[in-house]
């Protein structure tokens, strides 16, 4: 269905990209899938790849600064750096080839500081958005610090159903966001957002019309 030439939002197709890398960790996590499905995975990440990297340009390039940024950094590292790493650690564990793997946990752990510090941000998003941050709040610090040896890897059953969580929040946006566009009108409630956008002064709205 065409609404004219302007740009559509395409977060979307990245929340459910973001969707498929939660459900698939949380696999993982709590042994829903043995370890030979890793390599099956790293390829699924990179293809979430293609899709987030798309994903953040447009975003940026609508002046998102947030989604745009957000979207940009998930692509390169929490899908394409991560979905190369799984496929190399697995044949390296067959070939007894020696790693150091406690340097994913200081990358995680900038890209934890980052994604927490920008929360914030979120409280002017709908809130099924906002669920979907908090759920990762939990998840990526539980696994950078399970990379780091500072946590135990049991803490799996923490990281698992919040990386859930965050998928199911993702696919509840997603569906709103493209049922209520293509029906122009609120089909799927996504809940207001906790901090209400700055009104726009009246004269700055009769001199831009």
């Amino acid at each position: 269905m065409s609404h004219g030439h302007a740009p559509a939002n395409p977060g979307p197709a990245g929340l459910v990209a973001l969707a498929m890398a939660c459900f698939t960790f949380f696999a993982v996590h709590t042994g829903q899938v043995e370890g030979a499905a890793i390599p099956l995975l790293g390829i699924w990440l990179v293809g979430g790849f293609v899709v987030q990297v798309i994903v953040g340009v447009m975003e940026l390039q609508h002046g998102n600064v947030l989604g745009g940024n957000i979207f940009t950094f998930f692509s390169a590292f929490f899908m394409f750096v991560t979905g190369l790493e799984l496929i190399f650690k697995y044949f390296a564990g067959i070939y007894g080839w020696p790693l150091d793997a406690r340097i994913d946990g200081w990358a995680w752990l900038a890209l934890a500081i980052a994604l927490l510090t920008w929360t914030p941000g979120y409280f002017k998003s709908p809130l099924s958005l906002l669920g979907v941050v908090l759920a990762l709040d939990v998840a990526v610090p539980v696994v950078a610090l399970m990379d780091l040896h500072w946590l135990p890897h049991s803490m799996h059953m923490v990281s698992g159903p919040a990386l859930f969580v965050a998928g199911l929040f993702g696919l509840y946006t997603a569906v709103a966001v493209v049922l209520n566009t293509v029906f122009e009108r609120t089909v799927i409630p996504t809940g207001g957002p906790l901090i209400k956008p700055k009104p726009v002064p009246q004269g700055a709205a009769s001199k831009s019309s």
